[in-house]
């Protein structure tokens, strides 16, 4: 039997990187120029006067081991598990592997839910404003001093005083941006997508428990990363769980499209089709762009008569194809 094939529309890699900067572009515009609710504060909130702790993960520690663990991880398992995938990819008429295939699909899906949890994540932060556990005890208002911190009075207008911090602009930023937590939800979605991921694709049978090891270590790396995050005083505790129920939920919904290209012959993303069997000498229809290759090994009436039968058939064939791709080009979306 022929092996399937994949003819990759270009058009469709385009639209997919083009929503994906989408997403991502504003998460850098909230990062450089986003300023955060103004949310007032009593001298006397007890929640607010914890200490200054540097974070236990920083966030380039965070980041870059979140990202770079997934994209090793799904290199190294496509790469593996090249020899049951028995298609035929193409991409501008040229044959790629099909595991650099599947590869683009899975990094594709975790890169889009990344930026999607991210991006819910800030716009969250910068909407509420909430005030870090540290908040009084770094930035030192006017209002709080003399004794004040007996007053119940509600502040919206001070000036912070604490020369040690008031001119690191990005400090006095991060002061409203407790809630949620982002490490919180970056770790746990990353984590949990990392162990959905190895639960569909890892088909090494070497050990009945590597799998679920690996598994059970991402995951407590997130809870860890989170708790640090109430014990360094950066997040309250209600922050750090939202944050964790939000990267759950995302990595959960982005699982969905991971089930769907978990198993090669149920990715519908692009133009999939199926070889016509019918005998040892069956003509495949590769795509619209195809010339049909006959390949004849007699001369008798009877070869003649089948090989006018297979032109006229994938004639048929290629009409109905050129069909359905003009109607798909209104239907058709993005992995």
């Amino acid at each position: 039997m022929a092996n399937e094939i994949i003819v990759i529309q270009i058009r469709k890699v385009i639209l997919d990187v083009i929503l994906l900067n989408c997403i991502g572009w504003p998460i850098l515009f909230l990062f450089l120029w986003g300023s955060a609710y103004q949310r007032g504060f009593f001298c006397n909130d007890t929640s607010l006067i914890h200490p200054y702790h540097e974070s236990t993960v920083p966030s380039w520690t965070l980041y870059i081991t979140g990202i770079a663990l997934n994209c090793v991880v799904m290199s190294l398992t496509e790469f593996l598990n090249r020899p049951a995938d028995k298609r035929d990819v193409y991409m501008m008429g040229v044959k790629i592997p099909n595991w650099i295939y599947n590869l683009y699909c899975v990094i594709g899906i975790f890169a889009f839910g990344a930026a999607c949890s991210q991006l819910t994540t800030d716009v969250l932060k910068y909407t509420i404003g909430r005030l870090r556990p540290h908040f009084i005890t770094v930035c030192k208002p006017d209002v709080c001093q003399n004794g004040s911190f007996t007053d119940y009075v509600y502040h919206e207008e001070f000036t912070c005083t604490n020369a040690l911090f008031k001119d690191n602009a990005r400090i006095m930023k991060e002061l409203r941006l407790s809630f949620p937590s982002g490490h919180s939800s970056f770790s746990m979605y990353t984590m949990l997508y990392f162990a959905i991921y190895l639960q569909k694709r890892m088909t090494w049978n070497g050990s009945t428990l590597l799998k679920h090891t690996l598994q059970f270590l991402g995951v407590l790396s997130a809870v860890f990363t989170a708790c640090t995050r109430v014990s360094d005083y950066k997040h309250h505790w209600s922050d750090v769980m939202c944050g964790l129920l939000l990267g759950a939920l995302v990595a959960s919904v982005t699982a969905s499209l991971l089930r769907k290209n978990s198993n090669p012959h149920e990715r519908d993303s692009y133009n999939v089709q199926k070889p016509i069997v019918g005998s040892d000498n069956s003509v495949p229809v590769i795509n619209k762009y195809f010339v049909i290759c006959l390949y004849f090994k007699g001369e008798t009436f009877l070869h003649i008569t089948k090989y006018v039968y297979l032109v006229f058939y994938n004639c048929t064939i290629f009409l109905d194809v050129i069909q359905k791709q003009s109607f798909k080009l209104v239907k058709s979306g993005p992995i």
